[in-house]
């Protein structure tokens, strides 16, 4: 039987893509999922950035074909509410050694943020391989996930922070990359004025980018 960690691992790497959802209103989450969904992808982080999150989460958790994760999850207690709440994998913005021993012990995936070799150091002496770069953007983006690469050959990146329709071809073409994570696909101002349609197109177009990625997305539909 496939291990959680390995199938959210294999969504991740063959959707090269997961939007990054600030929200504001739990009312906005099923329709927010349809339009992710719309657009192909079947997963997307909520962030707990809001009072709404825990509640979007529980309602998104039901949607049988959409997996949702908990994002900016920076302590035991709120990766046990956002588990509880239905949240099938837990991204932080750091490395913390009770968050990520806790969900290894519960078997549920998580992907701590690093910056610099000491985090993703850190990381794997917890027994993870697959990191949240974050944030991209202000920490030296693509060249520096090429740097680090380098001595860290087996470790893979999901680099959010920054990314955009723009560069993500460019992140999404290099090996150590398993994924991308953004939220210009779900942006805070389209969720508030409801603008499904807008969120689907820009899903869309950020798939069409993966598919044709020369590393694991390229062959999605193929």
């Amino acid at each position: 039987m496939t291990s959680p960690v390995s199938q959210v691992r294999a969504i991740l790497e063959y959707e090269r893509l997961l939007p990054v959802v600030v929200l504001d209103d739990p009312a906005a989450a099923l329709p927010l999922g349809a339009a992710v969904r719309a657009g192909d992808l079947s997963s997307i982080e909520i962030t707990l950035r809001t009072p709404a999150a825990v509640a979007a989460i529980e309602a998104l958790a039901r949607e049988r074909d959409l997996l949702v994760g908990a994002g900016t999850v920076l302590t035991v207690a709120q990766a046990e509410e956002a588990v509880t709440a239905g949240a099938s994998f837990i991204v932080s913005p750091g490395v913390s050694a009770a968050v990520v021993t806790w969900c290894r012990a519960a078997g549920v995936p998580v992907f701590p943020g690093v910056a610099t070799p000491t985090d993703i150091l850190a990381a794997l002496e917890l027994g993870i391989d697959v990191v949240k770069f974050f944030p991209a953007d202000i920490n030296g983006a693509l060249p520096a996930i090429k740097a680090l690469a380098a001595p860290f050959a087996d470790v893979k990146f999901v680099p959010t922070g920054g990314v955009s329709g723009q560069n993500l071809a460019a992140y999404l073409e290099h090996p150590s990359v398993l994924a991308v994570g953004g939220s210009w696909m779900v942006a805070r101002s389209l969720i508030a004025s409801k603008d499904w349609d807008g969120i689907t197109t820009l899903v869309a177009a950020a798939v069409a980018i993966a598919v044709e990625s020369p590393t694991p997305g390229g062959d999605r539909h193929g």
